[in-house]
């Protein structure tokens, strides 16, 4: 009896080795297969392939969302604003506040009867006021202040007597050498004449956070981005990252804005509808208020 549940057992077992060891030669367990190899997408890709959420605002604004779950290997969240600039009704005006005083974008937006808007560039966040190179309509509002770190006001969001948008670099001389009837500056440049812009190695371009950013594209339109950040739900981009993805939807070239907490885009009758971080959490209620808003309005 015992003889023969010894050799029942011996069987048993080599039968499971066989089973275990199939078809591998001897070379320990079989790797797990790889699905498509060779077809992974690039961030470029991902971005240009992205199912976008989009919104006809009017006849010449666009509004477009894409929470990305693998975009730089993060989660992002990103609002895109595409504005025809060659539509006859379409206005671009930046409102703004001086020294002493504060605006949220959604209220300067309110003022101006904004269709949509996104927040401006860098400000005192004590006293209140631009802290950089700001013309409106001819009249020098603020200088940038001194000691100012020159690559976050290396590039000018320019508008001139008829309306017209552009991108400008810093010339040598500085900003009072060129004479645009509205310039806001900011900075970093993110891209200039189709090509990427290379950055400087600082922490403020090599770390994650939210960005807001302008760029304008062959066909003449305006393609304002704003990115979500510090949240689990939206990791934020290095300004590298931003220039790929304002790259990716067609600019030529491109502008940083101020970004952390300020970041907001606005819609009007949906109010606030990127995720502002100043309140740390991701909803819609933590708006900053700024100094400077870039607003897009149409005319009647």
């Amino acid at each position: 009896m015992k003889r023969k549940l010894f050799l029942y057992i011996a069987l048993l077992t080599a039968i499971l080795y066989t089973g275990c060891g199939k078809d591998n030669n001897g070379q320990g367990p079989e790797k797990p297969q790889v699905e498509n190899p060779g077809s992974s997408k690039t961030d470029k890709e991902k971005i240009t392939g992205a199912a976008w959420e989009t919104q006809k605002l009017s006849e010449a604004i666009s509004w477009r969302y894409c929470p990305f779950t693998d975009l730089f290997s993060s989660r992002q969240s990103v609002t895109v604003f595409d504005v025809d600039l060659s539509h006859s009704k379409l206005m671009v005006d930046i409102p703004f506040v001086r020294t002493g005083a504060f605006i949220k974008t959604s209220e300067a937006a309110v003022n101006v009867k904004a269709t949509a808007a996104i927040n401006g560039s860098y400000f005192n966040t004590t006293a209140g006021g631009s802290t950089v190179f700001f013309k409106k309509n001819g009249q020098i509002i603020t200088r940038t202040v001194s000691g100012f770190t020159p690559y976050r006001e290396n590039a000018g969001f320019a508008i001139d007597n008829t309306g017209k948008v552009s991108i400008v670099k810093r010339p040598t001389s500085g900003w009072e050498a060129i004479d645009p009837y509205t310039l806001l500056v900011s900075g970093p440049l993110l891209m200039f004449d189709g090509k990427a812009i290379e950055q400087v190695n600082e922490t403020f371009t090599k770390e994650r956070n939210p960005r807001t950013a302008v760029g304008i594209t062959k066909d003449n339109h305006l393609i304002a981005v704003v990115v979500d950040g510090r949240a689990t739900e939206a990791a934020g981009m290095t300004t590298p990252e931003l220039a790929l993805l304002m790259e990716a939807l067609g600019c030529q070239s491109a502008m940083n804005l101020d970004g952390g907490g300020s970041s907001t885009a606005w819609v009007k009758g949906r109010g606030v509808v990127s995720y502002p971080s100043d309140n740390n959490k991701f909803d819609h209620d933590g708006e900053r208020a700024v100094a400077t808003v870039i607003s897009f309005i149409m005319k009647d």
